[in-house]
């Protein structure tokens, strides 16, 4: 996928204002998008979420891709996301829109190779997965892959937790979480390449989905750096404690919520390569028809091959 691609993506689901509970507006642009893909059918649950399923071919569903909708900002009176008081006691401009209101900042800049906006914390996530469908669609893939969309993940993950208690998203897939994330949480460097999230500050991830996701990225040389990222908690952790297996990406994201220096509001911001291998990536596993197991069978065959060589020398 190309930037005469991408980039419109970005532009058109960054465009839209959010926040915890009113995501409409970015749940609208979305079923849009997937609306140009014929082999995606969308549905909503019965809290809102997205959920999103591409087919082609007769193979079992493997993965779900996991992102949200929301982002922190002023219901009413009440501020609802994770921006320190020190912030917001500054009273930085807002824009109103009707029952909430954002940041006054950018919907969407990119310049210098980087995206800047009120919002990549996760419309980047959502515009990934709308460009994974699309390019699955345009190539012609054979897959079957679910693409979920939930709201209000920046207050506890209700929608996510919502999803997964119905099993309306089968039980068999393995959840992969996507998130914009802190730079400051791990060894990761923007611009180096997607992440590959071993884990969270809550929890570790099937190790097993993780080996597999790497040797995905090392066939089709994608960049990938793999990193734990335990500045925050992501979506992968809530969908592992109701019994989903759970592997987790990321891109390295600046002014996590939109948290400057000197306390300052400014744009949050990444790197686009960061989202383009990103994006490739997303296409590879949704392509993929090996099961998690499969990557830990080859490193042990490669393994006991290895140990085989030198054995005679404790005889």
């Amino acid at each position: 996928m190309n930037d005469d691609s991408l980039l419109p993506i970005i532009r058109s689901i960054l465009a839209q204002p959010t926040a915890p509970f009113y995501e409409d507006a970015v749940r609208g642009e979305i079923v849009q998008q997937l609306a140009q893909c014929p082999h995606v059918a969308t549905t909503l649950d019965g809290f809102g979420n997205v959920i999103a399923h591409f087919q082609r071919g007769a193979a079992p569903a493997q993965f779900a891709f996991a992102v949200h909708m929301d982002h922190p900002a002023y219901v009413g009176e009440e501020f609802l996301g994770g921006v320190p008081e020190s912030y917001r006691e500054k009273k930085p401009a807002t824009r109103d829109f009707g029952a909430f209101a954002m940041w006054d900042l950018p919907a969407c800049e990119v310049r210098d190779g980087r995206v800047f906006s009120r919002a990549c914390d996760d419309l980047i996530g959502c515009a990934a997965v709308v460009a994974m469908f699309q390019e699955l669609e345009r190539t012609g893939a054979e897959a079957n892959c679910y693409g979920v969309f939930t709201r209000a993940e920046e207050v506890g993950f209700v929608g996510a937790i919502e999803l997964a208690k119905s099993a309306r998203l089968p039980r068999e897939v393995t959840v992969i979480s996507l998130e914009c994330s802190s730079e400051k949480g791990g060894m990761c460097k923007m611009g180096d390449g997607a992440i590959l999230r071993v884990g969270d500050r809550t929890s570790i991830f099937d190790p097993q989905v993780t080996a597999t996701i790497a040797e995905l990225a090392k066939r089709a040389e994608i960049p990938v750096q793999r990193c734990l990222m335990s500045g925050g908690t992501c979506e992968a952790t809530a969908y592992q404690l109701y019994g989903y297996r759970c592997g987790a990406l990321c891109v390295a994201l600046g002014n996590y919520h939109n948290c400057g220096p000197d306390e300052r509001i400014e744009p949050e911001f990444v790197a686009l390569d960061d989202v383009r291998a990103l994006t490739r990536l997303c296409v590879e596993i949704a392509k993929c028809k090996e099961p998690p197991e499969a990557a830990a069978d080859a490193l042990r065959e490669r393994l006991e091959k290895r140990a085989a060589e030198y054995r005679g020398r404790f005889s």
